[in-house]
């Protein structure tokens, strides 16, 4: 596979909307409930640059296969040092490194810009993604039990976190 790793664009932004729509649709790896729209996905988009937040796409020269991005952590200043990513690959894409090169690239530009530790939130039953992030160094820190709702089931959420210096 020809993969590239590369900063999105603002064209981009309807290929992260199929993979982000999916995962709403078919899975707990989003809490959330209803699709989202193309304006919704531009305007995180937009907002993303405005904070001079990273969007990164994998193109493999057909289109957005996955993306990750991350923000800071909690919306107060002495958090500013933190950041928590997504990574998000598409079904028919996994498997095949996609993740592993958009979590390497997050981590660079983590580094890059200064932050301090890094954030992984994740579904208690996405196994693959705990152990996917523990391959990067990303250590268990704590468990919420039961803080989300979806497919008429309780869902526990695990923090993984990462120091980056």
């Amino acid at each position: 596979m020809n993969l590239i790793i590369r900063e999105a664009k603002e064209e981009d932004v309807a290929g992260i909307l199929g993979i982000i729509n999916y995962e709403i649709s078919n899975s707990t790896v989003v809490y959330d409930y209803k699709e989202r729209s193309l304006a919704f996905q531009l305007n995180w988009y937009r907002k993303k640059m405005d904070e001079g937040m990273p969007v990164i796409v994998a193109d493999d020269g057909l289109g957005v296969i996955g993306f990750g991005t991350f923000g800071i952590f909690r919306p107060w200043e002495a958090y500013r040092f933190c950041v928590e990513h997504s990574i998000y690959v598409a079904e028919n894409a996994r498997g095949k490194g996609v993740g592993k090169q958009l979590l390497s690239e997050l981590i660079t530009l983590a580094r890059k810009g200064g932050f301090h530790t890094m954030i992984a939130g994740i579904d208690a039953t996405n196994e693959g993604s705990i152990r996917f992030h523990k391959q990067f160094g990303f250590q268990e820190v704590g468990l919420f039990r039961e803080v989300g709702f979806k497919f008429e089931k309780w869902l526990d959420l695990i923090f993984l976190q990462l120091f980056l210096k």
